[in-house]
């Protein structure tokens, strides 16, 4: 979110070819079901592309296997999120390109919207609610900055909320049908009024060493910064983890994959150590202990 908003509110309550390539690790392709093109609703009719999702895309590195999801759950749902064809640069929320183009393996195929408001919280709010959306709708709930929560269903129910200072208070709103589209409306109200503070601290912490798909790197403050674990992958013999991570960033704007420019032989996959006081991504350097998980 923009930063004068967070103070506005703040007072208040080795080498790999990642692209293109089968699954060939051995036990791989048996954590690997498929999408479904319904669970990914902002996509027009017939544009999912089981070819270009982030699984078929990016295999892990050699001696590594994904870890194993659950099929209903956010990790699962993740794997499956459609990509653009290619390496297409990535764009802002006004159409211009981000200044920085050496960062990214892939762009989401994802809207960012026309205002710059899905920035790098707001994508993870933006992706969590999309999940929950193909499964539980009314389970859809944010937190402002201010400590409010706001529920999806009472937004489509015809309950929104206005904030006039320091103050946020219900409004009525006309009711709707849960749509997609109501769902769009309802998270541009959260994406201005929350932020890595308040996604923080809907998180729970866990250990680094325990990462799982769904986890969210996350320093909550302004400035903060948010970054989403896509999938994890482990490597047998050690219990070392790698994992692809996504992000938005400010100004507003389309959710990329990580290019690990640490590692170059990784990829788009990050050895996350638990050992390590830091965990560095390309555009922000996270301490060890800023891991939070959705309950």
């Amino acid at each position: 979110m923009m930063p004068i908003l967070l103070l506005l509110l703040a007072t208040l309550g080795n080498p790999i070819p990642a692209e293109s390539a089968p699954a060939r690790q051995a036990g791989t392709a048996q954590t690997l079901v498929s999408g479904r093109a319904q669970d990914y609703a902002w996509l027009a009719a017939g544009r999912y592309n089981a070819r270009q999702t982030l699984a078929s895309r990016f295999t892990p590195p050699q001696g590594y296997q994904r870890v194993d999801v659950l099929p209903a759950s956010f990790g699962a749902w993740l794997r499956y999120l459609p990509l653009l064809p290619g390496k297409p640069p990535v764009r802002l929320h006004n159409g211009q390109l981000k200044n920085r183009q050496d960062v990214h393996a892939a762009v989401l195929d994802l809207d960012v919207g026309n205002q710059d408001l899905q920035q790098c919280a707001d994508a993870v709010i933006r992706l969590r609610a999309e999940y929950q959306f193909s499964r539980q709708p009314n389970q859809i709930h944010f937190h402002l900055t201010s400590g409010h929560d706001i529920r999806f269903q009472d937004w489509y129910s015809g309950t929104g909320f206005r904030v006039t200072g320091n103050s946020v208070q219900p409004a009525p709103r006309p009711a709707e049908a849960p749509s997609h589209a109501s769902l769009r409306r309802y998270l541009d109200r959260i994406f201005t009024y929350a932020g890595t503070l308040s996604l923080s601290k809907e998180l729970r912490p866990v250990p680094l060493a325990q990462v799982r798909p769904g986890d969210v790197l996350i320093h909550g403050g302004s400035p903060g910064h948010a970054v989403l674990v896509l999938d994890v992958a482990v490597q047998s013999s050690t219990g070392r983890r790698v994992a692809l991570l996504a992000q938005s960033y400010m100004p507003a704007q389309q959710m990329h994959v990580l290019k690990n420019l640490e590692a170059p032989g990784l990829g788009a996959w990050f050895f996350l150590d638990p050992q390590a006081d830091q965990v560095l991504t390309p555009e922000w350097t996270f301490e060890r202990t800023e891991l939070g998980r959705f309950e």
